[in-house]
């Protein structure tokens, strides 16, 4: 029986010929299949995925040299373009729409050969917190099926946590990585906005948008990032520094990490008493371990969710409005009606609730009268936060927060409260409003038997500290 533990642990038994990629293959097919009621998958590849194992089977017993992710099973949110198959931002609005090239992140990976084997549910347009936003329906916490895995990459969390596949990818615009996989317990990263080409990302917001990886272990999380991550012509907003070695294990058993943790953030009255207890423990622990540990002031807190969903919805509402039925995406049927009624069908007929309110509210922050009280002013907080964000990382190493202020929802216990979804993005939205890299760890199990963790993040491009720190506490504290 195949069972997975680590990429390099596969590699070895590939190596040694215990296991085979068609093997693997053929264990995760089965899984999907055994699986269907989560709803993790809208498309699943799986001849194909058996024909890349093969070929990679033959050429490895050629003595060839093989790829950082050689074999490696990879599962893709449905906002990623894989050529020549469906990808519909789980949306009616393109339903059926076939990609005519690879994402940027998807060709390194296939570079690297690994197999993708499907597409993953997702929340429509990636906007959502629970994954319940998708015209192919809920997907379903593995953990407790009458729980939300978290979103807007549900599929992606539920894939690993499943075990559905090795890795899978997902994006990060406000939380949409760190937080199902704390609903899931799993591992989460965003990485720097800029790390990782979003060529071939169906937009949300796009500067905030990040493509994030899920994983089982920080090692695999960290080897995937080194394999997609660089400068991309097509993206010019992705970054040329150089590509650190991610995969590398540097942290010794003696260094010290100067962490910093929100006051603010830790007194709010939104979080759950458990999980605070928690994570002050936590941090006594890491204290007690010789590590220096301060909570600090964070004045801006109250402002961090509504300048986000401010300056999100109104990338959104410029960003979905190619989305009108001419060029490509859903036509209404119904005839002999003037251009403006057909537009308005076209796009009332194929987006879901949340997507038609945050565009509504996205025009509205930019219209005339409003621009300058909303949207200049959530620009204003952005660049308060980064340069309070500098500051901070002059004298810290890491910041500490919790990933979310409780563990997964029931299904529907929030869909009727918008604002209160919107209130739960508290502690995740303030990494992509400052382009930080943040990643979810789960470290600890709630008395309601669901998981949860801490988020961990670093200064912009220092991945590879975050990933050393992450390694530490996945090794010294994970419970």
């Amino acid at each position: 029986m195949f069972i997975f533990h680590s990429i390099e642990d596969y590699h070895s038994a590939l190596t040694n010929g215990s296991v085979s990629c068609v093997e693997a293959v053929q264990h995760y097919l089965q899984k999907i299949g055994d699986t269907k009621h989560l709803n993790a998958f809208v498309g699943v590849y799986g001849e194909e995925a058996l024909q890349s194992a093969a070929a990679l089977d033959e050429k490895r017993k050629s003595g060839q040299p093989i790829g950082k992710l050689h074999g490696v099973v990879i599962g893709i949110k449905d906002v990623i373009c894989y050529k020549d198959h469906p990808v519909s931002a789980s949306s009616k609005s393109l339903k059926g729409f076939i990609s005519i090239y690879h994402a940027t992140a998807v060709e390194k990976l296939l570079a690297e050969e690994a197999i993708i084997i499907g597409h993953l549910n997702c929340d429509e347009f990636a906007m959502g917190s629970t994954n319940e936003n998708s015209v192919y329906g809920n997907v379903l916490n593995a953990a407790d099926n009458n729980r939300v895995p978290g979103g807007s990459s549900g599929g992606s969390a539920v894939a690993i946590q499943a075990g559905l596949c090795m890795i899978s990818l997902g994006s990060d615009t406000g939380g949409s990585v760190r937080q199902p996989a704390d609903f899931c317990g799993v591992i989460g990263l965003k990485p720097t906005y800029g790390r990782v080409s979003r060529y071939g990302l169906i937009a949300y917001a796009s500067s905030f948008d990040q493509i994030g990886i899920f994983g089982s272990t920080v090692s695999d999380v960290a080897i995937t990032l080194e394999v997609i991550s660089g400068k991309d012509k097509y993206d010019g907003t992705s970054s040329g520094k150089a590509i650190e070695s991610f995969s590398a294990k540097k942290v010794t058993g003696n260094k010290i990490f100067k962490i910093a943790v929100f006051r603010e953030a830790l007194e709010h009255e939104g979080l759950d008493p458990e999980i605070r207890n928690r994570i002050r423990g936590f941090l006594q622990v890491l204290r007690d371990q010789g590590h220096i540990v301060q909570e600090i002031d964070f004045e801006y807190l109250d402002y961090i969710v509504p300048a986000y969903y401010v300056l999100t919805t109104a990338e959104a509402s410029s960003n979905l409005s190619r989305y009108d039925g001419v060029k490509y995406g859903h036509r209404t049927a119904e005839k002999d009606i003037s251009l403006p009624a057909f537009y308005k069908k076209n796009r009332s007929e194929s987006f879901g609730k949340e997507v038609k309110r945050r565009i509504l509210l996205g025009t509205f922050v930019l219209s005339a009268g409003y621009y300058d009280a909303y949207f200049t002013r959530a620009q204003q907080v952005r660049k308060l936060l980064t340069e309070r964000t500098e500051l901070i990382f002059n004298d810290f190493d890491v910041i500490i927060l919790p990933t979310a202020p409780t563990t997964a929802f029931l299904i529907g216990e929030k869909t009727k409260d918008p604002i209160s979804m919107y209130l739960a993005d508290i502690y995740t939205v303030y990494a992509n409003l400052t382009g930080i890299p943040g990643i979810s760890l789960p470290l600890f199990r709630h008395t309601n038997g669901m998981p949860f963790g801490i988020q961990a993040m670093t200064n912009r491009f220092k991945e590879l500290y975050l990933l050393e720190f992450s390694h530490r506490l996945m090794q010294q504290y994970k419970s």
